[in-house]
C-alpha cells in the first residue's frame, strides 16, 4: 500500500509517499480501507522531529480516519465487511490502509461523506472529553477557548453551544475571528490586540470564567489564572508555546483553582474506549441529525500532505485540513 512516511526530521524534504507493508489485524482490530484522513499538530511535530511515536504505535503519521472495513480480528464482533467507519487511530492513519480497534470505529453517519467523517473523529472526542468530563461545563455557563480556530477550538464552540454555554475565545486574526462569530461564538478577541484577560473580566463584571481551555501551554498560565473565576478549572490540552512556567501558587489556594492536562494519544487503549463510548453516548443523536459538523479548511489528495503540513506550520486553517484518496469520498 502507499502511505506517507518521514525520512528523517525537518522541513518538506523529509516527506515522502512510499510503499509499504499492508497492516495486518490483530486480535481486536478492523483492518480499513482509508477514503479519508486529516492533520493532527502532533503530524507536524512529528515531521520536524519534536514529537516522538509512543512505543508500540505506528510511525506512519496521522492519528484519525474514515474508510470502509476490509478485513477484521479473529475477536472483532458486530461489524461487516464494506461497512463505513471512522476513528481515532494509533498513527498510521496517512495510508492506503489502516488498523482501527474496534472499541474506537464508529459507523459514519448518512449526512457525512468520508472527508466529513475523518475531520470529526479526534476533535470531537478531545472537545467532549475536555469540555464535559474534565471541565464540567454545564449550561448557562461561560467558558473561554484559545486557539478557537483549530479544528478543535471549532469543535469546543459548537458543543458549547449546543448545551447553553456563553463561549468566549481568543484567534490571531480578523479572518479567525469573523469565522467563530459564523460559528456563533459570544465573544472573539484578537489576541494581537486586545488583551483577553481584561475583555473577559470586563464582560463577566471582574468574576472570571469558570472553565478555560488552552492550547498555548507556559505563555499564557498567569493570565488563564487571572481569568479564572473562584474554583474554576484549567484544562491543557496542548502546549504550542510553553512546556514550564511560573506559577503563583498562593492565587490556587486562594481561589480553589483546578489545573488538569488532558492527552488522548498518551492513553491506553481501554481509556481510549471509555473517551470514546463517551463521545458517541453524548453524541451520536445530534451528529446523526447534523447538529454537530466538523469545520473544514481544505482538502488535499494523499499526495499533496506536504502542501497540507505548509498550511498548518503557517497556521492559516480554520478547521480541519483533511486528505483524500483518489477514491471516491462519498459513502452514500
Amino acid at each position: 500500500m502507499r502511505a506517507v512516511v518521514f525520512e528523517g526530521s525537518g522541513g518538506p524534504e523529509v516527506v515522502k509517499l512510499r510503499e509499504v507493508p499492508r497492516p495486518v489485524p490483530t486480535r481486536e482490530a478492523l483492518l480499513v480501507k482509508v477514503q479519508a484522513t486529516a492533520l493532527n499538530r502532533a503530524d507536524l511535530l512529528q515531521r520536524q522531529g519534536e514529537y516522538h511515536v509512543p512505543e508500540g504505535q505506528s510511525a506512519i503519521p496521522g492519528v484519525e480516519v474514515a474508510g470502509t472495513v476490509e478485513a477484521w480480528g479473529e475477536d472483532v464482533k458486530g461489524f461487516t465487511h464494506g461497512q463505513p467507519v471512522f476513528g481515532v487511530v494509533e498513527g498510521g492513519g496517512l495510508a492506503e490502509y489502516c488498523l482501527l480497534d474496534q472499541g474506537m470505529a464508529i459507523p459514519i453517519p448518512s449526512c457525512f461523506d468520508f472527508a466529513e467523517a475523518a475531520a470529526t473523529a479526534e476533535s470531537c472526542l478531545t472537545a467532549n472529553e475536555t469540555l464535559f468530563t474534565l471541565g464540567d461545563l454545564k449550561p448557562g455557563q461561560a467558558v473561554l477557548i484559545h486557539a478557537a480556530a483549530s479544528s478543535i477550538g471549532t469543535t469546543m464552540v459548537q458543543m458549547a453551544r449546543h448545551v447553553g454555554a456563553t463561549t468566549y475565545c481568543t484567534v490571531g486574526s480578523h479572518r479567525k475571528a469573523e469565522a467563530l462569530r459564523a460559528l456563533g461564538a459570544d465573544a472573539v478577541f484578537n489576541y494581537r490586540e486586545q488583551d483577553f484577560v481584561h475583555e473577559v473580566l470586563q464582560r463577566t463584571r471582574g468574576e472570571g470564567v469558570p472553565l478555560v481551555m488552552d492550547f498555548i501551554g507556559g505563555a499564557y498560565l498567569e493570565r488563564n489564572l487571572a481569568v479564572m473565576g473562584h474554583e474554576g478549572c484549567l484544562v491543557l490540552v496542548g502546549l504550542l508555546d510553553g512546556m514550564s512556567a511560573q506559577v503563583d501558587l498562593l492565587r490556587i489556594v486562594q481561589r480553589r483553582l483546578q489545573l488538569k492536562g488532558s492527552s488522548l494519544r498518551l492513553r491506553p487503549m481501554q481509556e481510549k474506549r471509555e473517551v470514546n463510548a463517551r463521545f458517541r453516548e453524548r453524541w451520536t443523536e445530534v451528529l446523526t441529525q447534523g447538529g454537530l459538523r466538523p469545520v473544514i479548511h481544505a482538502r488535499y489528495p494523499l499526495e499533496d500532505v506536504g502542501a497540507a503540513l505548509a498550511e498548518m506550520e503557517a497556521n492559516r486553517n480554520i478547521g480541519k485540513l483533511v486528505l483524500t484518496l483518489e477514491r471516491n469520498v462519498s459513502h452514500a
